[in-house]
């Protein structure tokens, strides 16, 4: 205890912050006064430190190495601010820097810029909290050579992260391997050198224009101005107590949509997100606000933005559902937007991409292949969906879409949202609905019917406990089901880089994927079946569900 202890007292000698100075001081004293729960939580603050890898850094506020505060966001600064350096081979990095509404984030947003200015980088800070994607638009407007947007997205509502782009020849994309080992090895020499009120820091960062944001406002709405069928749509909104509604609402002006009716109790920032226990779409309950709404607007169509804006969930009446609303599984969302940009790219002669990750709907193979296009299934992420050649689309069945690529090479939650309107209204146009549409797909594509299992842990090992298991014992069957082959991704498959995925398929045709999420303390599980029908389709996937859960049990067992 006694490294701890050293150690907790070298942070609270450098942490700038009085509030996490504060809750660090009380801990020592506890462990002083021999506290057992004290010195556990102290061992877990300063055992480890967070992780730097390709999703930048995420988890809870707090203080310590292991928590998200600002010593650590000031060492991460040093520490990318140092790899632009020696990555620019002489010239002057330029990075951009956005922040969302979340506890901290306007806070680390001005350390980082402050940091990189002083680190001799010309520093361009957001104008004011914005979504996710307009950052990741900013970095190839602008022509920087890094983004970095502080948001941990749709996480709990006392965590936080620090996500990074790069320019250049990633176009804008988020890093990957090997450019965060890199990036973690600088930090890693940050944090040895010990104290951070000694690194440079500079107020001469710029702020960006307002035109920045003027500029992604029109690139979107661009996407799919409304169409005649648009006019008195009445619709539901929801910004998840994020930022998407100022930047939304500037949108659907530009492009001519109707204003929706507003989620009143969610619609502003606010980061205690008081209304909802996970500020996700798809946690349940998340959109019971935007359900009670839309039944009493008599709405014909709900749209939500998770907190940072970079994804979309669709909700539509549903009169065999209790409360007469169904949202759609981002599966369904993502093969509707992919249609859509099949069809665009056909009609254009263009040819191109659609991509999606390993773990997403393999309805998408079939709409490239039904249009001719080319097809690419990446590991999971939009660092690399959004690196497939000649993408035109991409999507993860977690509610992320990318529909404007050479816009914005990241997920995003608002350009997608005026796609789907677009397709909503044009349909609305000729007496049609979104139900319609995914009966047209199943008619056209056949049935995909997916479902997910998400084991949410407290301890870590616990997942990788699981996942050694599977790999000892690989199992011959799901349910009654055979499984024909599997794929452990760890050693690298079809030419995706190795990642920590096993993959089986089943005699039926049916899969099942079982991986660890990248950015919370869970284990999903991933099914997908096909079937002529959807009837056939959801008897199937029922089975493979029942069957993946046993599985489940005997790897916990």
């Amino acid at each position: 205890m006694s490294e701890y202890l050293a150690a907790a007292r070298a942070w609270l000698a450098q942490d700038p912050d009085p509030v996490t100075r504060e809750e660090l001081s009380g801990l020592i004293a506890r462990v002083e006064q021999g506290d057992a729960a004290a010195a556990d939580d102290l061992a877990d603050r300063f055992s480890t430190r967070l992780a730097f890898g390709t999703a930048g850094l995420r988890g809870t506020l707090g203080a310590g190495s292991n928590r998200m505060n600002r010593v650590l966001v000031a060492q991460a600064a040093a520490g990318f601010a140092a790899y632009l350096r020696e990555r620019s081979s002489g010239g002057t990095p330029t990075v951009v820097v956005g922040y969302d509404g979340r506890r901290n984030s306007d806070v680390f947003a001005r350390d980082s810029v402050e940091i990189f200015a002083g680190a001799g980088l010309h520093a361009i800070l957001l104008p004011r909290l914005l979504p996710t994607p307009v950052l990741a638009f900013a970095v190839r407007h602008l022509g920087a050579d890094a983004g970095v947007m502080v948001t941990a997205s749709h996480n709990p509502p006392d965590d936080n992260g620090y996500k990074v782009y790069l320019g250049g020849a990633d176009d804008g994309a988020q890093i990957v391997s090997p450019a965060d080992a890199e990036i973690a090895a600088h930090i890693q020499r940050i944090a040895d050198d010990g104290d951070v009120t000694i690194l440079p820091r500079s107020v001469g960062y710029a702020n960006a224009p307002e035109s920045v944001v003027e500029a992604y406002v029109a690139a979107t709405a661009a996407v799919a101005p409304a169409p005649a069928g648009a006019a008195g749509l009445r619709w539901v909104y929801t910004a998840m107590h994020g930022v998407g509604w100022e930047t939304v609402s500037r949108v659907l002006e530009s492009a001519g949509y109707p204003q929706p009716v507003v989620v009143e109790a969610q619609i502003h920032p606010d980061g205690r997100f008081p209304t909802v226990a996970f500020p996700n779409p798809e946690e349940p309950g998340a959109m019971d606000l935007a359900f009670e709404t839309a039944r009493a607007a008599d709405a014909e169509l709900i749209i939500a933005n998770d907190p940072d804006a970079d994804r979309l969930a669709v909700a539509i009446p549903d009169t065999e559902t209790e409360g007469g609303w169904h949202r759609l599984s981002g599966n369904e969302i993502g093969l509707l937007l992919g249609w859509r940009a099949a069809r665009a790219a056909a009609a254009a002669g263009t040819g191109g991409t659609l991509a999606c990750s390993l773990v997403s709907s393999p309805g998408l193979q079939a709409v490239a292949e039904h249009y001719g296009l080319d097809f690419r299934a990446t590991l999971t992420g939009f660092k690399w969906i959004s690196r497939a050649p000649g993408i035109v689309f991409g999507f993860e069945e977690a509610l992320g879409y990318l529909v404007n690529p050479d816009v914005v090479r990241d997920k995003d939650g608002i350009s997608a949202a005026v796609a789907l309107l677009g397709m909503a209204t044009e349909a609305r146009a000729q007496g049609r609905t979104v139900a319609d549409l995914l009966r047209e797909f199943r008619e056209t594509f056949g049935a995909f019917a997916s479902d997910q299992i998400s084991v949410r842990v407290t301890d870590l090992s616990e997942i990788g406990g699981i996942m050694a298991s599977l790999r000892a014992q690989p199992p011959v069957t799901v349910g009654e089901i055979a499984v024909t082959r599997v794929d452990d991704l760890l050693h690298g498959v079809d030419g995706l880089p190795p990642g920590d995925v096993l993959r089986l398929w089943l005699e039926d045709g049916s899969r099942l994927i079982v991986r660890p999420s990248g950015t919370e303390p869970k284990l999903k599980l991933y099914l997908d079946v096909q079937a002529g029908s959807a009837k056939k389709a959801h008897r199937r996937l029922a089975a493979l569900r029942a069957g993946a859960e046993e599985l489940l049990v005997a790897a916990r067992s």
